[in-house]
């Protein structure tokens, strides 16, 4: 009797040990596709999570943006030139002054968001934006666009245009997954500058940066706001000590003869913002004959459009590229 309850005890141990182990074994999928999908499905997922947001790091603050906003309102052209290029749509941009590379933004699909320094803020919160693009010209209104949607401030240093240039490109591709874009054109880009910088040393030439505003000129040199001339193009100044202002030092024709530069770069501020007298009517004096550069047919008129109001985007730094190319 003894030895059948032993036995009757250990059959119930062994069925005990049996359920436990099956409870606690994961069935196991015998098909291979469907692990594969269920692995790739996670690593998507994952990825996903990583990425849904960007944090961008700008001198007038930080800003969390979410990759791939749909929304997207510019007040800047550069960022604007850069966007079109990457394929990536808007839906609103100030229209006063667009440049003419960038006239298909005139259409009336994409609303009129006020000025380059006027924001219209109400009609700005009413498109509701996923993202707001601004530079040095909106800084001042930052806090307040800030407050509508996440803004991206992207600055341009013309004493530092590339770095500065690159930057903001790589935030650009992050933000809208164009990476490998960003990449590729940065070397196209890089390897165009290296040709016009060894161009411009072994020339030995200098040169003289002017803006002409109807009527009133202004030189620019290192460290200015045109100053990728002397740094990135590698054009030696002709006078090391012009003053940096934002609106340049103003000169007098006398002073050209006197420095006598190998090249005179000249932006008509006036062809953008309006004016009555051009660049070409004032510089078409018994002085500025004297130069060398009008001798050698060496002044240059640059694209005022971009070097004014849209440097700094893919296309504009192209025109940029160009422009002291065929002048040298």
């Amino acid at each position: 009797m003894m030895k059948k309850k032993g036995l009757f005890i250990s059959l119930l141990l062994i069925i005990a040990i049996f359920i436990l182990t099956a409870c606690g074994t994961k069935p196991v999928d015998t098909n291979p596709d469907n692990n594969s999908q269920i692995d790739k499905q996670d690593a998507s997922n994952n990825t996903d999570d990583e990425k849904t947001e960007i944090v961008v790091s700008h001198k007038l603050g930080e800003v969390v943006v979410n990759k791939n906003p749909e929304r997207v309102i510019v007040f800047d052209y550069a960022t604007l030139d850069s966007l079109d290029e990457m394929g990536v749509e808007i839906i609103g941009l100030p229209k006063s002054n667009i440049p003419t590379f960038l006239e298909k933004f005139n259409d009336e699909k994409y609303e009129d968001v006020g000025t380059l320094f006027e924001p219209n803020f109400e009609k700005i919160f009413e498109l509701k934006p996923d993202v707001i693009f601004v530079s040095a010209r909106q800084a001042e209104v930052y806090e307040e666009l800030a407050k509508i949607a996440p803004t991206v401030f992207l600055e341009v240093d013309g004493a530092d245009y590339m770095v500065s240039v690159t930057k903001n490109l790589k935030i650009l591709g992050e933000i809208f997954g164009k990476e490998k874009f960003v990449e590729e054109e940065l070397a196209s880009l890089n390897k165009s500058i290296e040709d016009l910088n060894k161009k411009a040393i072994e020339s030995g030439k200098n040169a003289l940066i002017i803006m002409a505003n109807d009527g009133n000129i202004s030189a620019f040199g290192e460290g200015s706001r045109f100053g990728i001339i002397h740094g990135d193009f590698g054009i030696a100044p002709v006078d090391k000590d012009i003053p940096l202002v934002n609106h340049g030092n103003s000169i007098t024709f006398e002073y050209i003869l006197e420095k006598n530069p190998d090249y005179i770069f000249i932006i008509d501020r006036a062809a953008i913002t309006g004016g009555s007298v051009t660049a070409e009517q004032i510089f078409d004096n018994e002085i500025v004959k004297q130069t060398e550069a009008y001798k050698n047919d060496k002044i240059i008129y640059l694209n005022a459009q971009v070097w004014y109001v849209a440097s700094g985007g893919l296309t504009g730094t192209r025109i940029m590229i160009e422009d002291i190319n065929s002048g040298l």
